[in-house]
């Protein structure tokens, strides 16, 4: 893969700590990745690569970020369609169904799965490091 790139959004810091995770495992396999939040890079800095990660916790009634990450997502869906993507995020109530609903939402926008989301029940622990790790060499 030429470029891959890590985007998240985070409130309590457990996202970012998967990112970073992942940002790891692309490492490993691949030189030039690099780990942003989503205010730090534009839907279109996303269009010219091969694949990518998407982060976000649960949000209220289990949704994705609604300010920032869910215009942001809105966008990439217009462009997402066989691009090879993975998709992961950390929660602290409910049962996961934000991201399920958001697995659905790629798979009508014509997403390309690496290998299965992973989700954590807040900090990530030793297996969630290793599973985020896993999901960035899994996307290269």
């Amino acid at each position: 893969m030429k470029k891959s790139m890590v985007v998240y959004w985070s409130q309590t810091g457990n996202t970012e700590a998967m990112a970073k995770a992942i940002g790891e495992g692309l490492k490993s396999t691949c030189e030039d990745s690099c780990v942003k939040t989503v205010s730090e890079v534009s839907a279109s800095d996303l269009k010219d690569l091969e694949g990518f990660a998407l982060g976000c916790p649960a949000m209220g009634d289990e949704v994705l970020e609604e300010t920032e990450f869910e215009p942001f997502i809105e966008e990439v869906e217009q462009f997402v369609g066989g691009k090879k993507i993975v998709i992961f995020g950390s929660y602290g109530w409910g049962d996961g169904q934000w991201m399920r609903d958001w697995e659905e939402r790629c798979n009508g926008a014509g997403v390309t799965f690496a290998t299965d989301y992973v989700i954590v029940n807040e900090t990530p622990d030793a297996d969630g490091d290793a599973a985020c790790q896993e999901l960035g060499k899994a996307l290269v």
